[in-house]
């Protein structure tokens, strides 16, 4: 053996150590993207099991659903004590309080003084603290955003103002789930897209996923989107009026049954989306929403029976406006609100307030 290769052989048995290293770290990788391949054909099996066990489909597998078993796992210890807040007139509030309640934290809900005692309590039954504000909605989320940079809390709002603007795409990405699973619903039934979709408004978050949804880019289907107010209340509509692409504040008085829409100023984050998104803009009264609420209750027929509150009604209270009023003639027409036409009506609430309901149903208050 020459001495050059006496050389190479000591040098190599010097280098074993490294080498075994790179071995080692080599046959780790290989080793892990083995494991990683088995853990994903895991949880893709798991996945599946779950959605086809529980009827929820595929196109959901993503990020659409959560189980209400995510609030039961290692979350809350991972978040430590936190305190949600935010401003409501009744539904999300309520969504916020139990959220918190699952996860083991508090909430603290902030609602126009004078809001239903039935809405305040099923809040506070969640375990919410509720602190009623004077004035109406737009004062409860001053209100709210006060308190909450005070005492350091995260607010969990369905609207937006400068500097907050994520959390509240965030609610209205997930009312995306209510028009896939429409979509997906009426496939199912070898039934046809809706031609007309009435929207109730608030500050803007439902109809801004309305939009999103219906307005996407590569969507055959395109329906009529109809966006819904109270008259005392018509922040979109009155924005739409004005005439200069923004958003303003309604210049009514807030003063209806329609509590879950009694908002008024559009959230910034939903404002272009509606502005661009929807094809007609309504306001109704009191009324249309207390006959809605009536004729959901007794249908025609063989329709199943709908409880619908003063919110939830508002849909077809419109509808119910759209075709029976002279003065929204030429609006019917430009829309294809005809006796062949499919309509999708969203019943966002039910009887929140068993009293006036009650009322409203059996005397026509």
């Amino acid at each position: 053996m020459k001495s050059l290769d006496k050389k190479l052989f000591r040098d190599l048995w010097h280098m074993k150590g490294q080498a075994f290293a790179i071995i080692l770290v080599i046959m780790s990788g290989v080793s892990t993207f083995v494991m990683f391949l088995a853990t994903m054909d895991s949880l893709n099996l798991t996945r599946d099991r779950f959605y086809a066990e529980h009827g929820f489909a595929d196109v959901f597998a993503q990020l659409k659903r959560a189980p209400e078993s995510l609030a039961d796992g290692p979350l809350p210890e991972r978040l430590g004590p936190v305190t949600f807040a935010t401003a409501t007139d009744g539904n999300h509030g309520r969504s916020v309080a139990w959220t918190a309640r699952r996860l083991g934290q508090r909430a603290a809900i902030f609602m126009p003084a004078g809001s239903a005692a039935a809405r305040v309590e099923a809040i506070r039954g969640e375990g919410a603290t509720v602190t009623p504000v004077d004035g109406d909605y737009d004062a409860a989320v001053r209100r709210c955003a006060d308190e909450a940079a005070r005492h350091g809390w995260q607010i969990v709002s369905d609207t937006a103002w400068p500097g907050y603007e994520e959390i509240p795409r965030w609610v209205a990405d997930g009312y995306l789930t209510l028009f896939e699973e429409v979509d997906e619903q009426l496939a199912g039934r070898s039934l046809p897209p809706p031609d007309v979709v009435l929207v109730q408004a608030g500050v803007g978050a439902l109809p801004a996923a309305a939009a999103t949804h219906y307005r996407a880019a590569g969507r055959t289907h395109r329906p009529r989107l109809v966006c819904v107010e109270p008259l005392a209340a018509a922040c979109f509509l009155e924005s739409i009026e004005a005439g200069d692409g923004e958003p303003h504040a309604a210049s009514g008085d807030q003063r209806t049954i329609m509590a879950g829409l009694a908002c008024a100023t559009p959230s910034p984050v939903a404002w272009p989306l509606v502005r661009d998104g929807f094809d007609l803009f309504v306001a109704i009264d009191d009324d249309h929403a207390r006959r809605a609420m009536r004729r959901f209750y007794r249908p025609f027929d063989h329709d199943p029976r709908v409880t619908s509150g003063e919110s939830g009604a508002a849909g077809l209270g419109a509808l119910s406006a759209l075709t029976g009023l002279a003065t929204l003639a030429t609006a019917r027409t430009e829309i294809g609100l005809d006796g062949s036409a499919t309509v999708l009506l969203l019943n966002t609430e039910g009887d929140t307030d068993p009293d006036h309901f009650a009322r409203v149903v059996a005397t026509g208050d």
